[in-house]
This record gives C-alpha cells, sequence and structure tokens, in this order.
C-alpha cells in the first residue's frame, strides 16, 4: 500500500467510535504481561453485599457491574463527558447514583458515606477520599504508575505530559499512611504490552490521549512507518507499562 493511501487508511481507525472502556475492538490484536494480582479478585474478596460502595472514574461502567453489587447501595463518578452520560442512561435507572467529578478530584458526597471506595486507574485525591470513609472503611486503588508507556512515547515521539510528581508504588503508600490509613496490601510490577498490527497500536494510542497527548495519523505519519517497519521484522511492538495497587484502611 502507498504512503498516502496507508495514512488515509490509519486515518480511519482514529476516528472508529469509542463508548464507554470497551477495547474489545483490540481482540487479537495485542497481548499484555498477567499481572501478579488481580484487582477483580481483590476486589470480590473484601466487598460484601451490605457495604455502601463508591466507584471512582468508572468508565462505562463494564467492570462495576461484574462485581453484581446492589445499585441501591453504589455511587459512581465519571469526570469524561460522554461516559458520564452513558451511564446516567444505562446505570442511573437501576438506582446507580452518578456524580460527575472534575479535573480537581473533589467528591460531591457527604463524610463519611461510604465503607469501600474503588479506583481503578483514576486520579484522586486522597484526602477526599479519607473524608467521604467511614471510619474502618477500604480504599481499593490500582494505579497506571510514571513510567508507564515510556518506550512507545519515546518512538512516537510524543512528550507525555510533564510528570512533575513521582508517582509509584512507594510514593502513594507514604502518602496513604500519612493520612491516617493501614496498609493492608501493597505490590508494583513493570508488565510488557505487545502490539501485533498497526491497526491496533493507533486504536489503543487514540484512546488514552493523557499518555500520549498531540497524536495524530497526519502529524506522526514518519513515526507510524518506522514503527510498521519494525513490525514487520519483529512480528510485535513492544512497551512497557507501570502498575501498582495499594488497599489501605482507614483507622479509626
Amino acid at each position: 500500500m502507498k504512503e498516502l493511501e496507508l495514512i488515509k487508511y490509519w486515518k480511519t481507525i482514529e476516528q472508529l467510535k469509542f463508548e464507554g472502556w470497551d477495547f474489545s475492538y483490540m481482540n487479537g490484536r495485542w497481548a499484555h504481561e498477567v499481572l501478579p494480582w488481580s484487582y477483580s479478585d481483590l476486589v470480590r474478596e473484601n466487598l460484601s453485599r451490605e457495604m455502601v460502595l463508591l466507584d471512582m472514574g468508572t468508565g462505562g461502567g463494564e467492570l462495576l457491574q461484574s462485581f453484581n453489587h446492589p445499585y441501591q447501595k453504589t455511587s459512581v463518578t465519571e469526570g469524561w463527558l460522554p461516559n458520564y452520560q452513558l451511564l446516567k442512561k444505562k446505570l442511573q435507572p437501576k438506582g446507580v447514583t452518578i456524580v460527575y467529578v472534575d479535573e480537581t478530584d473533589q467528591l460531591n458526597f457527604q463524610n463519611n458515606s461510604f465503607d469501600i471506595v474503588l479506583n481503578n486507574h483514576e486520579s484522586y485525591d486522597l484526602k477526599e477520599v479519607r473524608r467521604v470513609l467511614k471510619p474502618g472503611g477500604l480504599f481499593i486503588t490500582q494505579q497506571v504508575g510514571d513510567q508507564n508507556g515510556y518506550i512507545l512515547s519515546k518512538k512516537l515521539c510524543v512528550n507525555a505530559q510533564a510528570k512533575n510528581v513521582e508517582w509509584t508504588l512507594e510514593s502513594a503508600q507514604k502518602a496513604l499512611l500519612k493520612e491516617n490509613f493501614e496498609s493492608l496490601f501493597a505490590k508494583e510490577h513493570f508488565p510488557y504490552q505487545h502490539f501485533y498490527d498497526m491497526e491496533g497500536l493507533i486504536y489503543y494510542v487514540k484512546r488514552i490521549p493523557w499518555e500520549y497527548p498531540e497524536f495524530a495519523v497526519e502529524t506522526h505519519s514518519n513515526q507510524l512507518f518506522e514503527l510498521e517497519e519494525e513490525l514487520l521484522t519483529k512480528g510485535f511492538l513492544y512497551n512497557n507499562q507501570h502498575r501498582f495497587i495499594l488497599i489501605g484502611k482507614l483507622k479509626d
């Protein structure tokens, strides 16, 4: 395929519709190293039906619904307007409380509202988490660390948004202890990520603009051609990830 035709085709990939947090398009197009823990399993081990639950940054609510928690005891926050509007249609009629949250991470809930707060790859203000949790309440968060995606960012010549604050298990755990939490579980890992075609790579990068700001096929076509050559040679494109998880219990 000629370069101009390829660019035109790649542009159709970056324009594909994306709703909620559904990466089904990526099936067969990528692979991940399995983490040495399971966020979902850890949530299920600590969640009981009588708990009042908050899920921060719930996306399209797909993972939340897999926990089968009573809707009347469930609240969620979401800061991306398309997802927020989706949740209002999908979950609010079932009894879930939907609250919009902006970049300040302030939570529009009363003090001591929740028995458990879940947070999977969402930013948070720990003082706010502490405020809305009941004494003895649990905070379970899985986070993307500050070394995530460095290799791919470098290859795409995309300068990730400035990470002026260290974001690692150590720094997050220190903050947790400072805010009167007891640390119950803490792990960190740097798994690999493989892409098996350019469609998958482009689709993925366009869905997480906070990791790859200002990326576009039009402006980064030279880098994409280089990555295509690497893909044809190796059979996959390698990227690094950075994950850590914490479970904290608010002291009485």
